[in-house]
């Protein structure tokens, strides 16, 4: 199908955004690789007066070490944070889950920022944002604001993010001495994860000294596993540990039937991708 009309600004800056989104009102949608928008424009799920399309902007492209953190623009793509030296030493959960997102020809152009901002319970790299306790840099008329993922993912396919403010960037804590991993479930590679779930682990002495859990596709934004947190912390690193502490993944979710999979067997795979998640997180 055709799009429905609308005018296109393209932004050199991100108050220049922020200024085309206000102008515009909340008929407004900002575009950035459009991996995700312009399929639900095509099918008129959405129909905007005005796209702003903020790819250029170069604040929002580009990946910055703050020390404690890495300060991911949110026009970065897929693929760069797939390839990104820093990413890969420091955030190696992120880089490893970006390399699990459909497709090379939508890791080119979907974005990171996009991904998050789009919200897509079946999403992964929103998914990790959640575990790894990231920060969402947000720009609006009134200013610059930050954000935690705890309140960043409101409902389905919504944000924090207000119709006249735009993402700029995703502030993501570094996990040295961690060990992580993404694993996911999907009926065909390149898929939407039926379930999905982001992982790292610190170990010490054979014993777990910290733990971050999060689930994809159990309910309407991405989850932290709490209770399988507080279990795996000072317990030993073995299989049966974690297989244990796992049995609590599905606890607090709310996991939906359709056609790819009905809810019991979400919370099924819910416990049994967490046990391995955590599992090879911790090198076992």
């Amino acid at each position: 199908m055709i799009p429905s009309a609308f005018d296109y600004v393209k932004a050199s800056t991100v108050d220049e955004a922020v200024a085309a989104l206000a102008e515009a009102g909340e008929d407004a949608k900002v575009l950035g690789g459009g991996q995700s928008l312009l399929p639900v424009l095509r099918l008129r799920l959405n129909a905007p007066t005005v796209l702003v399309d903020v790819s250029g902007v170069g604040e929002m492209r580009s990946i910055s070490d703050e020390g404690g953190s890495l300060l991911i623009g949110a026009a970065v793509t897929t693929y760069e944070v797939l390839h990104d030296a820093a990413v890969n030493a420091s955030v190696p959960l992120l880089s490893q889950t970006a390399g699990l997102v459909a497709d090379p020809a939508i890791r080119h152009r979907g974005t990171f920022g996009g991904s998050c901002t789009h919200a897509d319970p079946a999403g992964d790299l929103p998914t990790v944002a959640r575990a790894l306790d990231a920060e969402f840099v947000i720009a609006g008329p009134g200013g610059r604001r930050t954000v935690a993922a705890a309140d960043f993912f409101v409902d389905y396919f919504t944000t924090a993010v207000g119709p006249d403010e735009v993402l700029v960037a995703v502030r993501v804590p570094k996990l040295d001495g961690w060990g992580s991993h993404y694993e996911k479930f999907h009926r065909t590679a390149q898929a939407w994860a039926i379930v999905g779930v982001a992982a790292a682990v610190k170990v010490e002495g054979g014993s777990i000294t910290g733990a971050r859990v999060a689930l994809t596709n159990v309910g309407p934004t991405p989850v932290r596993a709490a209770s399988v947190e507080a279990a795996l912390i000072g317990g030993p690193a073995t299989v049966e540990a974690i297989t244990a502490a796992a049995q609590s993944a599905a606890d607090g979710t709310s996991p939906t039937s359709d056609t790819h999979a009905a809810a019991d067997f979400r919370t099924h795979l819910a416990k049994v991708l967490t046990g391995r998640a955590v599992a090879k997180a911790a090198g076992l």
